[in-house]
């Protein structure tokens, strides 16, 4: 698993390479959460276009960055996520906190739109 994170103005973008399971799951809270609290961040954008795998441990990740972000007032969003991808967000109910956009650019522009 491979791991970036950018910030820019008040949000945290994190891009995820690779697989995100038990083995990595807990590495990806820490750093996600050490960008959050070192960049004062309120929004979080996860792209996912580049991750083969997730099991039911990646769902605790956006679950507990979600409660971060939410006591911060801000969203976070998943883009790029394919059909593997999308069924495990649909049956955990992680569409319910979650926003879902297609790129990373229409979720900064989701966050920009809620913001005004």
């Amino acid at each position: 698993m491979d791991l970036k994170i950018v910030k820019k103005n008040n949000t945290l973008f994190v891009s995820l390479n690779g697989d995100i399971d038990h083995h990595n799951s807990e590495i990806i809270k820490d750093k996600v959460d050490e960008g959050i609290i070192k960049y004062h961040c309120k929004n979080l954008i996860f792209d996912m276009s580049t991750v083969d795998f997730m099991d039911s441990s990646g769902i605790g990740v956006f679950i507990g960055r979600y409660k971060t972000i939410s006591k911060r007032g801000g969203q976070v969003c998943i883009t790029n996520i394919d059909a593997q991808l999308d069924r495990i967000l649909e049956v955990s109910g992680l569409y319910r906190i979650l926003k879902v956009y297609d790129t990373v650019k229409e979720a900064i522009e989701g966050i920009r739109g809620k913001s005004e």
